[in-house]
């Protein structure tokens, strides 16, 4: 690889996911087609099940962070030495190729963006929310269209807010919006229905649309996280 292709860090925050931590770790290896991948970043923010020694036993370089996820992608960024972020949700599955995208878009200056997606459910109601991923505006975005971003930018906007308990990935997006074109590629990462259907799928998206909401009318981090623990993760 020569020394002017982009190289990739993936970075994937996560807690007690013995469950999904395999199926992304596979996943990556058998969708990756070149070799920029630089390191597979696993960042535990104390488990105490399996998923550090699955995340070894993978390939993946483990790290050990504070409990938040915005700490946790925060570290990872520190730590890796690609020039290039790309920010995983671990249940969130990269397509085919991914590796090549994320590169391909980098050497034509798109110095940030995500992949549309869609979920592994036959739901009307959720296939509608996929489809608005295919459309660049912020109220749009998700961590779980996974992210890619310059290090050097990365950076230069200070990272993830780690005052966002949730939300940090839309509040760190809309950060880059302002600096930056961001860029929506046309391959789709597949994402878990699990909190849909643990949840209900027009309740839990009814929150998540209040959250928004109440992001966009000043509403501080421990509010939100309030509001998220009252309605949703209970």
């Amino acid at each position: 690889m020569s020394a002017f292709e982009p190289n990739i860090s993936i970075i994937i925050p996560v807690l007690n996911e013995a469950d999904y931590i395999a199926k992304v770790l596979l996943c990556i290896k058998q969708n990756a087609c070149t070799n920029h991948i630089k390191e597979i970043l696993v960042v535990d923010g104390g488990s105490t099940d399996a998923t550090p020694s699955i995340a070894k036993a993978h390939g993946a370089k483990l790290l050990y962070g504070k409990k938040g996820r915005a700490a946790q992608m925060n570290l990872g960024a520190k730590e890796a030495s690609g020039a290039i972020l790309y920010f995983l949700h671990v249940d969130s599955l990269p397509p085919k190729d991914f590796d090549r995208s994320i590169a391909n878009a980098v050497k034509e200056g798109k110095m940030a963006g995500c992949f549309q997606m869609r979920f592994n459910s036959n739901s009307r109601f959720l296939k509608f929310f996929a489809w608005c991923t295919q459309i660049n505006h912020q109220i749009c975005r998700g961590g779980d269209q996974s992210l890619f971003v310059d290090k050097n930018l990365f950076f230069d906007c200070k990272g993830f807010n780690e005052q966002y308990t949730i939300y940090e990935d839309n509040e760190f997006i809309q950060r880059l919006y302002k600096r930056v074109p961001f860029t929506i590629l046309p391959s789709t990462v597949t994402t878990s229905a699990r909190r849909y259907a643990e949840k209900g799928m027009i309740s839990l998206q009814w929150h998540f649309g209040v959250i928004h909401l109440k992001y966009y009318l000043g509403a501080r981090p421990n509010e939100l996280y309030a509001y998220y623990q009252k309605y949703i993760a209970v």
